[in-house]
């Protein structure tokens, strides 16, 4: 009976050293942290809008459809009238040469047939060929007025140019263009008239007759060796002005033979005679 409380003392001496030596093994029960509650969601729940934001959303949404509604009607007559253009055989040219600065419209590698595009290259080549003729013969006719020949020559220099460049595109550049585009015979009338003008006028102006103000206008042969004896370099530069226009003359001249050969060989000159049969008979009736 005496042993009891002594070992009771020992277990409770037991535990209070267990407790010093590891303090947060025993904590108390009032100290422990409950887990929070989970909240509670609803997924059928509303979201309360106001109802002038209600009104809002549906009027720009009834904006929205006008515009798109109106979008459509345009894009339907834009389409409308591209059919009626292509059906009229209207061709939209876009300017596009030269790239710095368009002002023409030239596309021979989408727009010309390939066996026909060495020719037409050929052609514009004798149309740069005028623009180089004409500009250099400015030079020359400048030097002369410099060395006393008077500035008539030289007015008239800059008329050719003027009115040679913008002629020579116009009047027989693009008719042919349009002609081996569309295979038109009427087109190909008018390319040969008017290319037949500017061969004349190529070989006038490289021998340059005394015809027109001594012919000292044109850098021909002529005024060459008249101007040679007199000013070296004058003349010097009326001679590379002569062979400026001999070379455009043969290649012009190369030009219209292959033209004439493929116009011939296609059947455009009996078609072109039907054409003009039919023209006369409208006219007359």
């Amino acid at each position: 009976m005496v042993e009891v409380p002594f070992i009771l003392q020992s277990a409770k001496e037991k535990k209070m050293v267990a407790d010093r030596e590891n303090p947060g093994s025993v904590l108390p029960a009032t100290s422990r942290l409950s887990p929070l509650p989970p909240e509670p969601y609803d997924r059928g729940a509303t979201i309360d809008i106001p109802l002038d934001s209600a009104k809002a959303l549906k009027a720009k949404e009834k904006e929205l459809q006008a515009k798109e509604a109106e979008l459509k009607k345009r894009e339907q007559e834009l389409k409308r009238k591209e059919d009626a253009i292509a059906r009229s055989g209207i061709v939209i040219e876009e300017k596009n040469w030269p790239p710095y600065f368009p002002i023409i419209h030239h596309d021979i590698g989408n727009e010309i047939p390939i066996h026909l595009q060495k020719l037409q290259y050929v052609a514009f080549t004798t149309l740069l060929g005028l623009v180089l003729c004409l500009s250099w013969n400015i030079v020359a006719v400048t030097t002369a007025w410099i060395k006393g020949e008077g500035p008539t020559i030289w007015f008239l220099a800059i008329i050719y140019f003027i009115s040679g460049v913008p002629g020579g595109y116009v009047l027989w550049y693009r008719p042919l263009y349009r002609a081996m585009r569309t295979d038109s015979a009427l087109k190909f009338g008018w390319f040969f008239l008017f290319y037949l003008l500017h061969i004349g006028f190529c070989i006038f102006a490289s021998v340059a007759p005394p015809i027109i103000f001594k012919g000292k206008s044109l850098a021909g042969i002529l005024p060459a060796i008249d101007l040679l004896s007199k000013h070296a370099l004058v003349g010097t530069f009326y001679f590379i002005g002569f062979g400026c226009f001999c070379v455009e003359s043969l290649l012009s001249i190369w030009v219209i033979q292959q033209v004439y050969m493929y116009f011939r060989g296609s059947g455009k000159a009996a078609e072109m005679k039907r054409e003009a049969a039919r023209r006369t008979m409208m006219a007359a009736l």
